[in-house]
């Protein structure tokens, strides 16, 4: 059974993954399509998302649950914790060091050339097949395989924590639940409240479109500062 802390530590690194290019910047770009909205086509782009996450969450787990059950102990010697924290460490550094003003700008200058974007989404909006906006979510998942350290490190803490595949596979479920809600709440809200939502929309879509690049950095940092946090409590010198 996952522990409290564990739990605890999921719920953030979901969240953190919610924030990410395919599961927020991409539906509320989706939401921002002029005309009405389809619910039904942003359900069909995040529940693909979700889906490929899983899969992807399935052979990461079983992949640690191998490396685990070989290693016969070894990830638990102090080089190699030591190793985790070195590691997370420079991970949660390079988040900061590689969010330059210049490369902001650099992100914003690229964002503002939308036009033809712009055309491809109203396509992919319209009462079309489905493959263009699966074929979208499966790209924009392929995209963040880079960045996906927060959900390695979830998939970890699952596959540690769950004594079985059944336990296991239902935690992992629910925590790409986690991952697309804040996506499926703004679906929501569009509809219920459209005139409500549509200008903090606008302003949020501007803002994670221009902030792609630190959004991510961010996202990095946050697994490197799970890396570092876990091993330096593994190596006894914070309290647990």
């Amino acid at each position: 059974m996952i522990s409290a802390e564990a739990a605890g530590a999921l719920a953030v690194l979901a969240l953190t993954d919610s924030l990410s290019f395919g599961t927020l910047l991409v539906p509320v770009w989706l939401l921002m399509t002029p005309g009405r909205v389809r619910p039904h086509r942003i359900l069909i782009y995040l529940g693909t998302v979700a889906a490929v996450y899983y899969g992807i969450g399935i052979a990461l787990m079983a992949g640690g649950r191998f490396v685990i059950d070989g290693a016969a102990g070894l990830l638990d010697t102090t080089t190699a914790t030591t190793a985790r924290l070195v590691a997370g460490a420079a991970l949660l550094a390079a988040s900061f060091a590689l969010d330059t003003k210049a490369a902001r700008a650099r992100a914003a200058e690229r964002a503002q050339q939308s036009g033809r974007l712009s055309r491809w989404r109203e396509r992919a909006m319209s009462d079309s097949a489905a493959s263009a906006l699966a074929g979208l979510a499966v790209a924009a998942v392929l995209l963040e395989v880079a960045s996906m350290l927060p959900y390695l490190v979830a998939t970890g803490i699952i596959a540690d924590q769950t004594p079985g595949w059944s336990t296991a596979l239902l935690g992992l479920a629910g925590y790409c639940l986690v991952m697309v809600a804040p996506a499926l709440l703004l679906t929501a809200g569009r509809l219920v409240a459209c005139s409500a939502v549509e200008v903090p929309l606008k302003r949020l879509d501007v803002w994670l479109t221009r902030n792609a690049r630190s959004t991510t950095l961010w996202i990095i940092g946050v697994a490197g500062f799970f890396l570092a946090a876990t091993a330096l409590q593994d190596l006894g010198w914070v309290p647990r």
